[in-house]
């Protein structure tokens, strides 16, 4: 078994589906008043904590190139204003989506599996940090496809993994 490949397919398959519900997701919903956390918030907050935790430690991460550090952490709880910061586009969100996808691809390939996280608040190996992140990916994917399919009647098709195509 090549554990790295599986990763990067399991990577490939949460992003795939954070994609989807970004194009699926009404303007309406996109940026919604009544929400405390907006679905364009929740889609930043996913893939900058995606290719944060693809890096080799808090110190080394390179900062997507539209990143703004004002919207980094959900329900804003340094008291800032959600309302008051300008959205990112669903455009914009596809095109982080795309460098989480590309960077993946390349910081699994270099990862040392058995290394430890590289984050100190987070005391496991670099194996185990690849599960944390991309359940963490995906459960705010989960919290944005629930949103769709009740609020829009929107459901998002479930992908398992990388095509074989695509390796």
């Amino acid at each position: 078994m090549d554990t790295k490949a599986t990763i990067k397919s399991q990577y490939y398959a949460a992003l795939a589906m954070l994609e989807q519900a970004i194009e699926k997701c009404p303007a309406e919903l996109w940026n919604h008043p009544e929400h405390k956390n907006r679905s364009w918030h929740i889609v930043f907050h996913a893939l900058f904590y995606t290719c944060f935790y693809l890096s080799e430690s808090a110190d080394s991460y390179v900062p997507w190139e539209g990143e703004r550090d004002e919207v980094r952490s959900l329900g804003m709880e340094e008291g800032g204003n959600i309302a008051a910061i300008e959205p990112y586009t669903k455009a914009e969100m596809l095109a982080f989506a795309q460098h989480a996808q590309a960077w993946s691809e390349k910081a699994v390939a270099a990862l040392d599996l058995e290394s430890e996280s590289g984050f100190y608040w987070l005391p496991f190996n670099k194996l185990e940090l690849q599960f944390y992140n991309i359940r963490h990916l995906q459960l705010h994917t989960g919290e944005l496809c629930e949103r769709l399919g009740t609020q829009a009647g929107i459901d998002i098709g479930w992908v398992g993994m990388k095509p074989k195509a695509e390796e």
